[in-house]
Formats: structure tokens, C-alpha cells, sequence
């Protein structure tokens, strides 16, 4: 395989920069190599060439990986600001008159992923039909050191310094039961003491979706107010949302759930609101990328897109809002 950056006689000194970036955030060089869509041996030697026209050795290589010298983190520091600077110049240059293109590389949810967002992605990418996009569904925030992502969709806080968080809008959750089960509480459950609430819906069986909640769940009023702690011991524990849905609608227990996930189910009465004045506290739902990253014209792009639509998006309710499980979106039923 021909290298184009070693034909150009070690000229394209940016390319050269960007393999060395690659590989000093992948950790090694068939890592890099799978990234930038080129061989291991391609990656080596512009390694090399970087390394004899700087004068200065910018890696070790052992058995046990790749540990970037002194030299090499200088190196790497200088190198993204040249980078990024280089890549900004050159897409504003022409991005006026320049269509979207290049891969877009989007981690995402997967209820959202499989739902909600694809009227809104199928809808970006008729408007740009030279731009192609890769929808990873995975719930983990991704290691965008050592993984080919731009960006990622997140349910939930990020507590992470080095990464950009871009709030979108708010998931509301709402408690929600199969009818039978639901008949089994007190009537007029709302009225009463915190305590009495908390003693009679622990009485039941309960529902965990284990990546927000497993031993507690907090209400609040939906116009705001004190928290109520609901301790819990579940009886069914899943991290897939539409699992913990079924299982509602199977009555199998009280359930803490994404209003958008319930709207048809709610409507067509499978389920019902358990204390329809209160709800579960609301995740944020944003946008997450690297701070030290230049953002292409396409996740630029991307990003104010999904700042704009989805707030709109049934079930949804922009950042802020007052109320607790209301959306401010009009409630049409999903279909699964």
C-alpha cells in the first residue's frame, strides 16, 4: 500500500502530526492504525518521519505498549493546538459555500437511539446528503481517547472536566403501574403525610431500572416542593428501559420511567400514573464531546440541530422548565 505521506517526501508535516496524535491517545499503533483506516506498518513509519524531522524521539516502545517520552508530551500539547487551529482555518475558509461531508460518529442510548432521535437524524441527513453517519447504541459514555467518536448523547450526569457538556433538555420520569396494581393503594394516597405516601408505596413491589436507581427513588410535587425518599428492596432490576416498561405493564411492580417511554401506554390505559401530582427527579440529557478537540463542521452542525429540536420532542421538556413530569412538548403516543 502506497503511503501518501511518505510520497510527498515528509512534506505534509500536519498529517504526520495527526498520526502522532492518534497514537498517543489510542495507546498503540494497530489502535490508531483501525482509526485512521490505514495499516500498522503506515502508522510506524509516519511515526518515524515525525520523529526524524523533529530530531527528537517521541515514543518508547516496549512489550508492554507505547510510553510517550518527555519530548513526545511536549510534543503532543503543541501539536493539538497547531491542529486544531490548522483544521479551523481551513473549514472556515470555505465552509460558507462547502456542503456537510466526511463521518459523523454519534454514541447514543439505545431507547433514544432506537427512537426518538431517528426522526431527528433521518431528517439531518436528507439535508446533507454527503455526509454519512455511524449510531453507535451503547449507554456508556465512551473513552473518546481511545475510541472513534465525536460525540455522544448522554441520559444522566456527567461529572467529567475535560469534556464539553451541552444541555439539550430534560427527561421527565413518572411513576407509573399496571391498573390492577395501582388499585391497590390508598385512595387519596396524594393527600396524606410524607409518611403515610412512603409506608404505602413500599407496601408494594417495586420496579429498578439499576442505572439511575436500585435502593432509592425521590419524588417531588410537580410544581415544585419538598423531596420524598422512597427506600427500596426491587423485586425486578434491569438496565433496559423497555424491559422495565414490560414488566410494568406485566404488573410486576411500581416503576420510575422516562415520561416519553409511557405516553402510548398511558393513553391507551396499560398503565397508569401512580400519584399523577408528583414525579420522579428529571435526568438531564445532553450532548457530550472532548474539550480539546477541534469540532468539525458536521458535529458543529449536529450539535445546534439537537439543541434546537430536541426540547420539542414529545415526552421531552426544555432545561428549566418549571413542573416535575410534564413535558413541554405536546404528548402524542410513540409507537414501539
Amino acid at each position: 500500500m502506497n503511503d501518501p505521506i511518505r510520497d510527498l517526501g515528509g512534506q505534509d508535516r500536519i498529517s504526520l502530526l495527526q498520526t502522532f496524535l492518534q497514537v498517543a491517545e489510542a495507546g498503540s499503533f494497530s489502535a490508531a492504525a483501525q482509526q485512521l483506516g490505514t495499516t500498522q506498518p503506515t502508522v510506524s513509519r509516519r511515526l518515524q518521519m515525525l520523529e526524524s524531522l523533529l530530531g527528537a524521539r517521541l515514543v518508547e516502545r516496549s512489550t508492554r505498549g507505547l510510553r510517550l517520552t518527555e519530548e513526545g508530551r511536549r510534543c503532543v500539547a503543541q501539536a493539538r493546538v497547531l491542529i486544531d487551529g490548522w483544521n479551523s482555518l481551513s473549514e472556515d475558509m470555505g465552509e460558507d459555500n462547502q456542503p456537510l461531508t466526511g463521518r459523523l460518529r454519534v454514541r447514543v442510548p439505545h431507547a433514544f437511539g432506537q427512537f426518538q432521535l431517528m426522526e431527528v437524524l433521518a431528517g439531518f441527513m436528507k439535508k446533507h446528503p454527503g455526509l454519512s453517519v455511524e449510531w453507535m447504541l451503547q449507554d456508556e459514555l465512551p473513552d473518546f481517547s481511545r475510541e472513534a467518536v465525536d460525540c455522544s448523547v448522554v441520559v444522566g450526569h456527567v461529572e467529567r472536566p475535560e469534556l464539553i457538556m451541552v444541555p439539550l433538555a430534560e427527561v421527565p420520569r413518572v411513576l407509573v403501574a399496571a391498573p390492577e396494581l395501582a388499585e391497590r393503594l390508598p385512595q387519596g394516597l396524594q393527600e396524606r403525610a410524607p409518611a403515610d405516601i412512603i409506608d404505602a408505596l413500599q407496601a408494594l413491589p417495586w420496579l429498578a431500572l439499576t442505572t439511575f436507581y436500585r435502593e432509592e427513588v425521590q419524588l417531588r410535587p410537580q410544581q415544585g416542593g419538598e423531596v420524598l425518599t422512597i427506600p427500596l428492596d426491587f423485586r425486578f432490576g434491569t438496565d433496559s428501559l423497555f424491559a422495565l416498561v414490560e414488566a410494568a405493564r406485566q404488573g410486576l411492580g411500581l416503576a420510575a420511567v422516562s415520561h416519553w417511554a409511557v405516553l402510548k401506554d398511558l393513553a391507551e390505559g396499560r398503565l397508569v400514573r401512580v400519584l399523577p401530582q408528583w414525579c420522579a427527579m428529571p435526568l438531564p440529557f445532553s450532548l457530550v464531546f472532548p474539550s480539546r478537540r477541534h469540532q468539525p463542521a458536521r458535529l458543529r452542525a449536529f450539535a445546534a440541530l439537537m439543541r434546537e429540536v430536541v426540547p420539542a420532542i414529545a415526552g421531552m421538556r426544555a432545561v428549566g422548565a418549571t413542573g416535575g413530569g410534564t413535558p413541554t412538548a405536546r404528548p402524542e403516543p410513540q409507537s414501539r
